[in-house]
């Protein structure tokens, strides 16, 4: 019951659309009916608004620290497990926008960063270096949640470890058309305007 309970108060929070809700108070419509129809930074980066982009990504993140530390706060460190993992399915799948939402990775950062913050910063640093590397963002958010486990198994408990592991394959199931792309070889690099949200 009470693991239910914080999956459920993190998903309120990670369900909160900010690409939308951003780019329609700027009177720029509906974020989903542009590029990949996604509510993620990269989409709202679409529309030319780099400031609204950037703002996009950190508030998906923020929603992920905030549902960790506020349920970390009320009870443990466990409630705090629970509510990370509602945040993501709240980005993934928020009720409000038909269970369509983004990919994770921004919302998943915050969370790792604020159940174990040296989890996070080796995950975004690999996201750095592959990114640097072959300027593919999706590969590097696949890349950093995959390696986001193994660091766990070095630099934290158990709990986090089974966080990582299923926030990385959740991220990785909502990466699928990205896969396919990779695996094809016609996944846009950083940079060209059809680059997928990672």
């Amino acid at each position: 019951m009470t693991a239910a309970l914080f999956i459920l108060f993190g998903y309120v929070f990670g369900a909160v659309p900010f690409g939308l809700l951003l780019t329609r108070m700027a009177g720029l419509g509906d974020i989903r009916a542009i590029g990949s129809g996604n509510i993620g930074a990269t989409n709202v980066l679409r529309t030319g608004n780099k400031g609204l982009a950037a703002a996009t990504l950190l508030l998906d993140a923020l929603k992920g620290v905030a549902a960790v530390l506020l349920a970390r706060a009320v009870l443990d460190e466990d409630a705090g497990l629970w509510a990370g993992l509602g945040a993501v399915l709240g980005h993934l799948f928020p009720i409000w926008l038909g269970f369509k939402g983004g990919k994770g990775a921004a919302t998943g950062y915050g969370v790792l960063l604020a159940i174990a913050w040296p989890v996070g910063l080796a995950a975004l640093a690999v996201w750095v270096i592959v990114a640097k590397v072959g300027r593919i963002s999706s590969l590097a958010a696949l890349a950093s949640f995959a390696a986001a486990p193994v660091f766990a198994v070095f630099i934290a408990n158990a709990g986090v470890l089974k966080l990582s592991l299923t926030v990385a394959v959740l991220v990785w199931a909502r990466h699928h058309a990205n896969i396919r792309r990779l695996l094809t070889g016609t996944e846009p690099r950083i940079g060209q305007s059809t680059a997928p949200e990672a």
